[in-house]
Order: C-alpha cells, then sequence, then structure tokens
C-alpha cells in the first residue's frame, strides 16, 4: 500500500512541476514566507501605504519591498501611487483562483463534493421562496 502512495504522489510531483504555468508556481513561492503571508493578512482589511506595511515588522524597509515585489510580481497584490505614497491592496481573486486550480488537480473528488453541496444549498434556499 505504501509503495502504490509514495508511486502516486511522485507521478502527482511529476505532474504538477510539468503543468503548473510559472505565473502559478510564483504564487507558491510567495506564499512559502511567513511574511509575504501576513502582508497578504494585514492587506485584508483594505489598502495601505508600503510605510505602514514596513512598520508592523521588525526587518528593515528594503526587505519588505523586496517582499512586496515578489508578491506583486506573483500578481497577489496592485499597487498604485498617492501622490509620494505607494499604496497597496490584494489583487482581486488571483490568490482563490490560483489555489483553486491546484486543489482541483490534486483531490478532484474535493471539488465535485464541494459544487454538489453549493448546489444542493442553492436548490434549497430557492426551494424555500416558493
Amino acid at each position: 500500500m505504501f509503495g502504490t502512495c509514495t508511486a502516486l504522489t511522485r507521478i502527482l510531483a511529476i505532474w504538477l512541476n510539468s503543468y503548473m504555468t510559472n505565473g502559478d508556481a510564483s504564487v507558491f513561492r510567495a506564499l512559502a514566507d511567513p511574511t509575504r503571508r501576513q502582508i497578504l493578512q494585514d492587506l485584508r482589511g483594505g489598502e495601505m501605504a508600503a510605510g505602514d506595511i514596513a512598520s508592523r515588522f521588525p526587518i528593515k524597509g528594503p526587505s519588505v519591498s523586496r517582499h512586496l515585489s515578489i508578491l506583486k510580481g506573483a500578481g497577489l497584490i496592485t499597487e498604485r501611487r498617492d501622490g509620494n505614497r505607494i499604496l497597496y491592496a490584494l489583487a482581486g481573486e488571483r490568490l482563490a483562483l490560483c489555489l483553486g486550480e491546484f486543489l482541483s488537480v490534486v483531490c478532484p473528488e474535493q471539488v465535485v463534493l464541494r459544487h454538489r453541496a453549493a448546489r444542493e444549498r442553492s436548490r434549497g434556499r430557492s426551494r424555500g421562496r416558493s
């Protein structure tokens, strides 16, 4: 049994590494760092200035700028200028779409189950209105 699981894991890893786009891989590389994950969590509340983001960490400003650059390169955050400030925000649905695609490959049966459950909830709500 363990041999089958190991072989399946190896095949899955090869498949993911072969078919995952560089853009999707950059999302996972960006998520690998706890500082970048914390920045994403901080941005849940809305747009933040670079200085405000940097003030939340015990590391130097240039290091925070590098983290922001990696998140932006992965398409997870956006930036805009407001006078002399740079404001950052979460980038729409990029993270959810990338993770959803990954999960649909790794555990497709769970995706099907989630879709069925969502359909059933939707039918239940529409029946309640009738």
